[in-house]
Order: C-alpha cells, then structure tokens, then sequence
C-alpha cells in the first residue's frame, strides 16, 4: 500500500498569525509534522501543500523539497481541506505516481507522535473510507448538551432525559485534527460527508490539542517548556 503523507499549511492564518512556521519551543510548528512523517516514510512521499512562499523558505530550510505552489484559488478563507488533498493527489498522478491512501498530518496537531499514525494506518484497510482520530469528548448530547425547542427552553440533545449519571451515557467521540488516513477511492467518489465507513482512533485528550487561538499556543508552549 502506498501512502501519501500531506502536510497542509496555508499562509493566511487569522487565529495565529504565520502560525504554521511560528517557533514553538525551539522549531517551527511545521517541523513536527515533518519530523513524523521522516519517521515513517522518506521525503519522496511527504508533500507540504502550501501557497506561501516563507513557509516553502522554512521547509525547504529544513531539508524538505516542497514540490508545487498550492494555486491561490486553493489558499482562500473558502477553499476546502477536500479540494487541497485532491489537488496533491492529481499532481502525483500527473507524474505517473499513484497513491492507494492520503495521510493527512495538519501542522496544528504537534503532539501527535509516530507511533500513533502507525496504529491509525494500522486500522486502514481499502474496505473503509478513512481513519481518523479522536478523543472521547467531555460534552456528552445525553447529559450536557442541550437544544433549544421552539417554545424556547432548553431540551437534551439526546436520549430525552433518560441518563442521570454521567458514566452510564454512551460515549461519544469528537475529531480531534491530528491523524486522518483517506482512501482516495473515496476520495475520488465524493466529499468527506458522504463517508459511511469511518473507523476511529482514540488519542488521550490531554494529547490532542489543535491549535487555533494564541491562547492555545501560550498553553502548550508552556507545557513544552516545562522542566527545560
């Protein structure tokens, strides 16, 4: 099975700014994406899908080839994840290389280790549509999400008030950002919201962390640095 690792990092971010070749605790964060995916494959088969030149500078600086300029149609505040992965895969193709699945490692997810995409890739098989990782999520439809009804009072989401205790609900299961492993078959066939056959891989909360806010990198970076 051939696998394109793609690592995708746009220029424009808003929450973060420059946040994908920001330093967090003495590297880029794109570096460890990167660093992952040198652990499992060589760097034929990693991809960074980027339209900004400083980023291209910082990986190519790393030691990373960065084989096309994502077109700026694709570098939008509306451009989709899904329209970024099949371009990557027509490139490939265009030169004759053909993948079976896409690896998807966003920059935003540093903690995510290699041994964890291994066990997720572990879990693929050409029957299913994608892999993808989550945490069990601390809100729970059953007992701490609620619904406004239209007499205007708030209702549970699920299962009508039947669950007093928290540990008695069913789980539920939130993406978490750091590892998705795509069937481009599927991929081929429609968008990710018409997938029917998705395992899941559960990571530890307290490892999946997507950044977003400059909050969230104040957070972690301090929890990196812990003990340097």
């Amino acid at each position: 099975m051939r696998l394109l690792y793609l690592i995708p990092a746009r220029g424009g971010s808003k929450g973060i700014p420059h946040k994908n070749i920001k330093q967090l605790s003495g590297k880029p964060l794109i570096a460890y994406s990167i660093d992952v995916a040198r652990q499992l494959t060589d760097d034929s088969n990693i991809c960074v899908s980027t339209d900004d030149d400083e980023i291209i500078r910082v990986v190519t600086s790393y030691g990373l080839a960065v084989p096309f300029k994502r077109p700026g149609f694709l570098a939008t505040d509306s451009a989709s994840t899904y329209e970024v992965i099949l371009h990557a895969i027509d490139f490939y193709e265009n030169l004759g290389v053909h993948y079976d699945a896409v690896v998807l490692l966003q920059p935003t997810s540093p903690l995510r280790t290699a041994r964890q995409v291994t066990e997720a890739i572990g879990l693929y098989d050409k029957s299913v549509d994608a892999v993808v990782s989550v945490c069990e999520s601390p809100q729970n439809p059953y007992y701490n999400l609620f619904e406004e009804n239209r007499d205007g009072y708030l209702r549970i989401s699920k299962g009508d008030g039947a669950f007093r205790r928290r540990q008695d609900t069913p789980s539920v299961w939130m993406f978490n950002g750091a590892i998705y492993v795509f069937n481009v078959e599927s991929l081929r066939k429609g968008y990710f919201d018409s997938f029917k056959k998705i395992r899941k891989y559960v990571m530890p909360l307290d490892m999946s962390v997507d950044l977003d806010t400059l909050t969230d990198w104040m957070y972690l970076e301090a929890v990196m640095n812990k003990g340097k």
